[in-house]
C-alpha cells in the first residue's frame, strides 16, 4: 500500500499521488469553509466577519504545528526512500514525541493570549466577542488538527495519499452535521462552529491512526523505536522548525494585513473572508501538486536520485501552470454564485468587493504555483532555511503594503498584497533551487545516502 516514487515516470507518479491529495484538500477546505458558510447563512454577516477575523490568528498557531508535522515527515520520507524500515519507525516515534511536547506548549500560550491578539489587531468592537468565543475553542482543541496532520503527513511520506481521504470525507460530513446541531439546536453560536471543527478533526485523526497501525506493518512501532536520541530528534527539528516558523512568519504578515483591513469595517472583513475562502479553494490543485512534489523529492533525495528530482520539478511546473489557468477562469466565471453561498442575496456591497479581490488575485495564480513548487522541493531535500527566509520576504511585503498603501488605495491595497508577497517569495526560492541543485548534482549527492543513514543509526 506504500508507494515507492524512486522509480517510474515522474509526471505519472505526481498526478496519481496528487489526485487523491487534491480531493482530500478540497474536502479539507470545504471542511474549513463549512463553519464560514453555515455561520454566514444562519447567524448573519457580522458573525461571518467574526469568524473571518480569526483566520490569520488561527493560521499563526495551527499553521505552526501543521508546518512542524509536515517537516518532521520529510525525514520519514527520506528514510523510506533509502529503504531503511527501522529508520522509518524511529522517525515516526520521534515525530510523535516532538509533536506532543510542542503542541502542549502552543496550546497553553495560544489560549491565554488569543484575546490580546484580537485587541492588538484592532478587531471591530461589534464582532470581537464572537471572534474570541470561536478562536478560543479552536486553540483549546489544537491537538486535533495536529493529530490528523501528523499521521496523514506520515502516510504521504510513504507515498500513500489515499488513506486519509476517506476519513476526511466522512468527518467533513460530520462537521456539517455538528455545525447545524450546535448552532441551530443547542444555540451555541460561533463557539459551536468551532467545537464542531475540533471534534470532527479529532475523530479523523483517531481513525487515521487506527487504520495506519492495522494496515501498514512498517508503522507498527516496537519498544526500541521509542528510544529517544537528541541527535536524531534534532535531525527532525532542523527541518520541522523552519517549516513551522515559515508558516508563522507568513501568518504574522497576514495578521498585519488583517489589522489594516479591520480598520475598514466589518463589511470589508466579511468580503475579504469570503474572497479568501474562494481563493483557497481555487488554489488547492497547485497546493496539492506542491505537496506531492515534496514527497517525491524527499524519497528521491534519500535514494540519491537528483536527476529524478529535476524531472519532477519540470513535470510539476507544466501541470501546475495548466491548473492555474483553469482555476483563474473558473473563479472569474463562478464568483457571483460562490459569494451567494456564503452571504445569500442582497449583499451587493460584499459581492463587489469580493469580485475586485478575485480579479486581482486569480490572474496571479501562476506566481503562487511557482512559489509552491520551489518551496516544497527545497523542503523535500531538507533545505528548510531558504523557504523560511522567503516567508520573511512575504511578511515584509505584506506589512509594507498595509502601512504604506492602505491610506491611498484602501481595499485595493488589501487585494494586491497577496500577489506582491507571492512574487517576493517565489524569486529567491527559484534562485536558491537553481544554485542548490547545481551543487547537489556534483559531489555533494554522493554522500547523501551515507549521511542520512548515519543520522538514522544514532
Amino acid at each position: 500500500m506504500t508507494n515507492d516514487m524512486t522509480h517510474g515516470t515522474p509526471w505519472k507518479l505526481l498526478l496519481s499521488f496528487s489526485v487523491p491529495l487534491l480531493i482530500g484538500n478540497l474536502f479539507q477546505q470545504f471542511y474549513n469553509m463549512a463553519d464560514t458558510i453555515i455561520v454566514g447563512r444562519t447567524l448573519g454577516v457580522k458573525e461571518l466577519a467574526a469568524v473571518g477575523a480569526t483566520g490569520c490568528i488561527s493560521f499563526l498557531v495551527i499553521g505552526f504545528v501543521q508546518g512542524l508535522t509536515s517537516g518532521l515527515a520529510v525525514i520519514t520520507a527520506q528514510r523510506f526512500g533509502a529503504r531503511d524500515e527501522d529508520g522509518v519507525r524511529r522517525s515516526v516515534a520521534t515525530s510523535i514525541i516532538i509533536s506532543i511536547a510542542i503542541t502542549a506548549v502552543v496550546t497553553l500560550i495560544s489560549t491565554l493570549g488569543c484575546r490580546s491578539m484580537l485587541d492588538i489587531m484592532n478587531t471591530p468592537d461589534d464582532i470581537i466577542d464572537n471572534s474570541y468565543s470561536y478562536i478560543f475553542v479552536i486553540f483549546a482543541g489544537a491537538c486535533a488538527p495536529v493529530f490528523f496532520n501528523l499521521f496523514s503527513s506520515i502516510l504521504r511520506s510513504l507515498g500513500d495519499s489515499k488513506t486519509p481521504l476517506l476519513f476526511l470525507i466522512a468527518t467533513c460530513i460530520l462537521n456539517i452535521v455538528l455545525d447545524f446541531a450546535f448552532i441551530l439546536i443547542f444555540h451555541m453560536g460561533v463557539a459551536g462552529a468551532g467545537l464542531a471543527t475540533v471534534i470532527s478533526q479529532l475523530i479523523s485523526g483517531a481513525a487515521c491512526l487506527v487504520y495506519s497501525i492495522k494496515r501498514f506493518p512498517i508503522l507498527r512501532l516496537k519498544r526500541g523505536d521509542w528510544a529517544f536520541s537528541w541527535r536524531f530528534a534534532w535531525a527532525h527539528l532542523r527541518v520541522g522548525l523552519p517549516m513551522a516558523f515559515q508558516f508563522s512568519v507568513t501568518a504574522v504578515g497576514t495578521m498585519i494585513l488583517q489589522s489594516a483591513l479591520n480598520s475598514l469595517g466589518s463589511i470589508a472583513v466579511a468580503a475579504y473572508t469570503t474572497a479568501t475562502k474562494i481563493d483557497q479553494l481555487a488554489t488547492q490543485p497547485v497546493y496539492s501538486f506542491g505537496v506531492a512534489l515534496a514527497t517525491f523529492t524527499a524519497q528521491n533525495y534519500g535514494a540519491a536520485r537528483p536527476d529524478r528530482i529535476k524531472r519532477g520539478v519540470l513535470s510539476c511546473t507544466v501541470i501546475s501552470s495548466g491548473a492555474c489557468v483553469v482555476g483563474c477562469a473558473l473563479v472569474l466565471i463562478l464568483c457571483p454564485f460562490l459569494v451567494r453561498i456564503f452571504v445569500g442575496g442582497g449583499q451587493e456591497d460584499v459581492l463587489g468587493m469580493v469580485k475586485h479581490y478575485l480579479m486581482i488575485n486569480s490572474t496571479c495564480y501562476i506566481i503562487l504555483g511557482v512559489l509552491f513548487i520551489f518551496r516544497n522541493v527545497l523542503q523535500g531535500i531538507g533545505s528548510a532555511a531558504v523557504p523560511f527566509f522567503a516567508g520573511v520576504f512575504e511578511l515584509v511585503t505584506r506589512s509594507a503594503i498595509a502601512f504604506m498603501l492602505l491610506g491611498t488605495l484602501q481595499y485595493t491595497a488589501i487585494c494586491i498584497a497577496g500577489p506582491a508577497a507571492w512574487l517576493s517569495a517565489a524569486a529567491p526560492l527559484t534562485i536558491a533551487y537553481t544554485v542548490i541543485m547545481r551543487k547537489k548534482y556534483g559531489t555533494a549527492f554522493k554522500s547523501i545516502k551515507t549521511g542520512v543513514r548515519s543520522v538514522s543509526n544514532v
